[in-house]
């Protein structure tokens, strides 16, 4: 098993930064985590993915450019988020898999996860 837990939520005015926190009980270099959102009324989706071992990072297209994915040594994963806007609210869930296929867009598939947080509340208002 692989605890899961998120901080940095909250509530900013549209143009504004959030940093959001998620923390690993325990990670390999064969894994990867991830941070996907979920708003009412719509599916979930992935955000940013990082994968662990030096293999790169990877984004979807409507945060590319504003946000940035990182990681320490100690298995905790950051998501730097800049320039918010109103469409980026929602609830931010961290994910992980301890061993994670390099290939195509496995990374932004939420079935291919199997750790979970319980998320954290992004409010970004006009």
């Amino acid at each position: 098993q692989v605890q899961m837990t998120e901080s940095g939520g909250g509530s900013v005015q549209a143009g504004g930064s959030l940093r959001l926190t998620c923390a690993a009980s325990r990670m390999y270099t064969s894994g990867c985590m991830g941070w996907f959102r979920q708003s009412p009324g719509k599916e979930r989706e992935v955000v940013a993915a990082i994968y662990f071992g030096g293999d790169g990072s990877h984004y979807s297209d409507p945060v590319t450019g504003r946000f940035t994915i990182s990681q320490d040594k100690e298995n905790a994963v950051y998501l730097q988020m800049n320039t918010l806007k109103v469409e980026d609210s929602g609830m931010y869930i961290c994910a992980a898999n301890l061993f994670c296929d390099r290939r195509g867009r496995w990374w932004s598939v939420a079935q291919n996860y199997n750790f979970w947080g319980q998320g954290t509340q992004v409010t970004v208002s006009s």
